[in-house]
């Protein structure tokens, strides 16, 4: 396994007072990219490799302290073009966030991708680990359907590549779904706030990365739109689209689960089922 310890920022909080869900992908990049410039895969930061797909658990919330979260990570799946990290993000001993990201050794000139070199394969062959899948988290297709939300695009969320950093997709994600599910009903907005009886936590949020955002000045669209109404939870489907051509450029699936202000699980009020039923997408 390799080990990294990733210093938290007072910046990474939300309002709810504990590090924000987009920023945990934040820490599984940085503690990436160290793994990579570890080792000979350091020369494919500069050739090209992209995430292909990212599956983010969120076990438990991780608060801000002085002292660093510790990232471990391995690799849990190796193939041609194509190899999964498998990390954890433990505080204090605890497990916080249980997450894996396929990568893709990709070649930007011809726009495909191209085979692992042996210097990188054996690289990452030493930090082989076996781990459970995560289970697929699987949601219908939006095909047009769905809350639309504009998305523009800002000049610092490009990377080296030139491309939107696939982290900030998750910024993206949020900004739409606080959004949507604020216009569905308006109580969502005031989850978490003073006197709120409910708030709303991720337990996991999962993206298909499927064609580069490119900059530019018109804005994008993410629609968005519940899947699955659960006991205490919902299921919600995201995709970022271009609305001049209809292409999607990510796929998302995020659970939302309901909670007291202890943090503890409750029933999903009949009002908000409701009200989420009138958008429901199956």
């Amino acid at each position: 396994m390799f080990r990294w310890e990733c210093p938290l920022r007072w910046s990474d909080m939300d309002a709810q007072g504990h590090m924000n869900n987009a920023v945990m992908v934040d820490y599984l990049q940085e503690a990436r990219v160290v793994f990579l410039r570890s080792g000979p895969a350091s020369a494919l930061l500069d050739e090209g490799i992209v995430v292909v797909r990212h599956q983010v658990e969120y076990r438990r919330p991780i608060h801000y302290d002085e002292d660093a979260v510790v990232v471990e990570l391995g690799v849990s799946t190796l193939g041609a073009s194509r190899v999964e990290l498998a990390y954890e993000i433990t505080q204090g001993g605890e497990v916080s966030i249980v997450a894996r990201t396929l990568l893709c050794a990709f070649s930007f000139d011809e726009q495909k991708p191209i085979k692992l070199k042996s210097e990188y394969r054996s690289f990452f062959e030493e930090y082989r680990i076996e781990v459970e899948p995560l289970r697929d988290l699987t949601a219908p297709h939006l095909e047009g359907r769905g809350t639309p939300v504009p998305l523009p695009v800002r000049w610092t969320d490009l990377d080296s590549y030139g491309h939107v950093n696939n982290a900030k997709v998750y910024d993206y994600l949020q900004q739409a779904r606080i959004t949507a599910t604020t216009q569905w009903d308006p109580t969502m907005a005031r989850a978490g706030s003073k006197g709120a009886q409910h708030m709303w936590l991720i337990a996991r949020q999962d993206v298909d990365y499927l064609a580069q955002i490119p900059h530019r000045l018109e804005p994008y669209e993410v629609r968005v739109a519940p899947v699955h109404l659960g006991t205490s939870s919902i299921v919600l489907a995201s995709e970022v689209v271009d609305p001049e051509t209809g292409t999607v450029h990510n796929r998302a699936r995020t659970i939302l689960v309901v909670a007291d202000q202890d943090l503890k699980k409750t029933e999903l009020p009949e009002s908000l089922r409701d009200s989420l039923g009138e958008h429901l997408v199956s």
